[in-house]
């Protein structure tokens, strides 16, 4: 039986391409939240501003995940990555020009178009569409974990930058680092082929009717928003939380950049018990095991141990839901409309992100206190844990039309 490379000549290549675009094009979006105290600070804004700029930012990723997926299951993955690259790093230079709260929430609109274009869930769809189904899991781990190690290195780069070159500077630099994504998308384009470029809009419309009935995609769409809820609110809000409570700035960043070292753990290990075990029963776990260390966080005194220890503890359980996750809707839906599929449910993950990011500043304001955020991220990850115990493991009615051809 020939190995994938065989089937697929160049297919090495384009998984190493694929894991630099999610390192390039995560890390910064991801750990933007160490430019919260600086800008509004310097500006003198309440961090509502800052978080709904944040939330727009994520609610657009959104929005552009699943249109994006659908142009790229249609006409192809590289055109798509490429306009998210110019689109994000336009959103971020701009992010360094302005000084008007307005325009700064509107530029939230740019960048999450373009992260939602470029992110690593349409590059890990490309690639796992590509592979076998038993090394698919692995794949989508690896994808997720590039990402992970573009949040490590971003967040303390991020930090030093501020202080060195200001974060207006900062910024504008943050934003042409989206080009270094455009070389990497001529190996990726070789393999990575439509998978529905014959499907008219009505088939698009067919395959959504179908899936939003299958309780197993339900459970999936609806079990990804706490996800969103809980990134979004911890990197948006985390280094802020940290400094309020007399920390120094870099505990701040070092919390997020450990949440991305460790998070390559826990990548790699959901690709590998997406292989050999449930993958619900390891989702539901991973949801239940959220909910107990974000209450030991917040019942224990938080010293500068306690912030590093909980962000590396919550990187093992940062973006491991990601690859089951996606390897699920694979499994239970099929690959002809995977991209656009995945690209809902990780709608709902922003859609949770956007709750996440803006309610957060908007508490912190009124009430100048992140209690109630902690506590409602513990209710949610006790019932995302529930959520999952209803999926069936087996191909849907999707899948199963697709097998017969």
């Amino acid at each position: 039986m020939k190995t994938d490379e065989e089937k697929t000549p160049g297919l090495r290549a384009a998984i190493l391409a694929g894991c630099m675009v999610a390192f390039l094009g995560f890390g910064f979006a991801a750990t933007f939240g160490v430019f919260l105290t600086p800008m509004s600070q310097d500006l003198g804004w309440g961090r509502e501003v800052f978080s709904l700029s944040v939330a727009v930012q994520l609610l657009t990723w959104g929005f552009a995940q699943p249109i994006a997926g659908a142009v790229a299951d249609r006409f192809g993955t590289a055109r798509v990555l490429a306009f998210g690259a110019i689109c994000a790093g336009i959103g971020f230079a701009l992010r360094g020009m302005t000084t008007d709260p307005t325009a700064f929430v509107l530029t939230g609109i740019f960048v999450g178009a373009g992260t939602g274009a470029a992110s690593f869930p349409i590059v890990i769809g490309a690639l796992g569409k590509i592979v076998s189904a038993e090394r698919r899991s692995f794949i989508l781990g690896l994808g997720t974990a590039a990402a992970s190690l573009g949040m490590f290195v971003a967040a303390p780069t991020a930090t030093t930058m501020i202080g060195t070159i200001g974060w207006q500077t900062a910024l504008i630099v943050i934003g042409c680092s989206f080009a270094l994504i455009l070389p990497f998308l001529i190996f990726i384009a070789r393999v990575a082929k439509p998978t529905a470029s014959g499907s008219s809009a009505s088939d698009f419309g067919h395959a959504l009717s179908v899936a939003f009935t299958d309780r197993s995609y339900l459970c999936l769409f609806f079990g990804f928003f706490v996800c969103g809820f809980h990134v979004a609110f911890i990197q948006t809000h985390l280094p802020a939380y940290v400094m309020d409570l007399g920390l120094a700035a870099s505990i701040g960043a070092w919390s997020l950049a450990l949440i991305g070292l460790f998070n390559i753990a826990g990548s790699f290990f959901a690709g590998w018990s997406g292989q050999h075990l449930s993958k619900k029963a390891v989702l539901s776990g991973i949801y239940f095991a959220r909910a107990v260390v974000i209450s030991l966080f917040v019942l224990v005194p938080v010293t500068e141990v306690s912030v590093l220890v909980f962000s590396a503890v919550m990187g093992l359980l940062w973006l491991s839901t990601v690859p089951l996750t996606m390897g699920l809707v694979a499994q239970t839906q099929g690959l002809k409309f995977f991209s656009t599929l995945a690209g809902l449910v990780f709608f709902s993950h922003q859609t949770g992100s956007f709750i996440g990011a803006w309610l957060g500043g908007r508490i912190y304001d009124v009430a100048q206190d992140y209690t109630l955020m902690w506590w409602a991220a513990v209710v949610l990850g006790l019932l995302a844990a529930l959520i999952h115990l209803p999926i069936r493991e087996e191909p849907g009615p999707l899948a199963r039309a697709e097998a017969r051809g």
